[in-house]
């Protein structure tokens, strides 16, 4: 008995002493459960919306009203040309917009029925048939006021046009979030063991005493699973367009390049990791553990980033899948070019540039 007391003061010891273990034990489970507590709902809030109103009457003004009032909307401008609602959606802020004719009141008042238009950005099938409905519902409740104000029925009827995504494919969504997801995960994973491995064979000391430099013993560790990783990007291409008819709208050789650009970002991480650790557990660990749930919780990928709290929205802002997943709807969904994702391209060369740096600097020329 006195013998296992011991082993488990002992245990005990070896827990307390290692920050790893203890980071590990309580804050990972305590970062898991504020996010999914946080981060997991279907419920979409305070989704920023724009309102085309040509006619400016009583009643638009009151659907715009009862909008304004609702916590799923946010009304953040009113525009009065339709020119500027393709702009807006590429812009990528916007969700939804509503469109209403001229003469809206007066056709009620003597047609007895009225028309809107509900353009929803499609890219995301699931956001885009929940916010029509809820903007639906809201026309709806106000149509269901004047019946109860008129003998005569009234009837606005609803136009809803989904663009980029007419078809409501789910592929549309999870294409750019499987390959922002894949694409970082592998790559930090990969290159995370690649330095302690050497360490644990005890191979470190050779490259150590080779003539080569710091910064080529470092590069030369990412450079083979940059190759890998560009060819994982291929085989999800040709999977999207032949496999669930995902054609590529935009330029491949654009998406190709800022797939590098996040497979860098991916790689220098996983190198700052394989710095700093002392075995390929732990390595493999954090690289899985520490970037998986960041990846599939705040890149947007799975649930809208504005549903969350402020501080989790702002915590997405360095998680790199965010940026990239932005990118590749932007490409490859909508077919734009560079002039409309070159803030989220600077943003991604920064953190590269930030992460190279730093994993170079903590690599250690001495074992000791």
């Amino acid at each position: 008995m006195k013998q296992f007391i011991a082993f488990v003061k002992k245990e005990f010891y070896h827990v307390f002493r290692d920050r790893k273990t203890l980071l590990l034990l309580f804050g990972m489970p305590i970062s898991q459960i504020v996010l999914f507590g946080f981060a997991l709902t279907n419920e979409i809030k305070n989704s920023k919306i724009v309102v085309c109103d040509y006619a400016n009457d009583v009643a638009t003004r009151r659907i715009i009203d009862k909008m304004e009032v609702s916590a799923n909307f946010e009304i953040e401008r009113i525009l009065m040309s339709h020119q500027q609602i393709e702009e807006v959606f590429r812009e990528g802020k916007i969700k939804l917009v509503v469109v209403f004719p001229a003469n809206f009141n007066n056709s009620l008042a003597h047609l007895n029925k009225a028309q809107v238009q509900i353009i929803a950005d499609a890219t995301d099938p699931n956001t885009a048939g929940t916010l029509t409905n809820y903007a639906s519902s809201i026309i709806l409740s106000y149509q269901a006021e004047l019946q109860g104000l008129q003998k005569i029925p009234y009837q606005i009827e609803i136009d809803i046009r989904m663009i980029y995504n007419p078809e409501l494919k789910g592929a549309t969504n999870f294409v750019p979030g499987v390959m922002a997801l894949v694409l970082f995960l592998i790559s930090v994973l990969m290159t995370s063991v690649s330095i302690v491995r050497e360490k644990e064979n005890g191979t470190m000391e050779v490259l150590l005493v080779s003539p080569f430099k710091t910064i080529l013993v470092v590069i030369s560790k990412a450079v083979p699973y940059f190759f890998l990783s560009l060819i994982n990007l291929a085989m999800i291409l040709l999977l999207s367009v032949y496999l669930l008819n995902l054609p590529i709208k935009g330029s491949v050789l654009l998406l190709f390049a800022e797939s590098s650009l996040l497979i860098i970002t991916a790689l220098s991480l996983g190198l700052l990791i394989s710095n700093s650790t002392s075995s390929q557990r732990t390595a493999m660990i954090i690289a899985l553990l520490g970037m998986m749930l960041p990846t599939i919780l705040l890149s947007g990928f799975m649930f809208p980033i504005e549903n969350m709290p402020l501080a989790l929205q702002v915590i997405s802002n360095i998680v790199p899948a965010k940026w990239y997943y932005i990118i590749v709807k932007s490409i490859m969904i909508k077919g734009l070019g560079f002039s409309a994702i070159w803030k989220e391209t600077l943003i991604l060369v920064g953190m590269a540039l930030f992460l190279l740096v730093v994993s170079i600097k903590k690599f250690k020329v001495r074992l000791v």
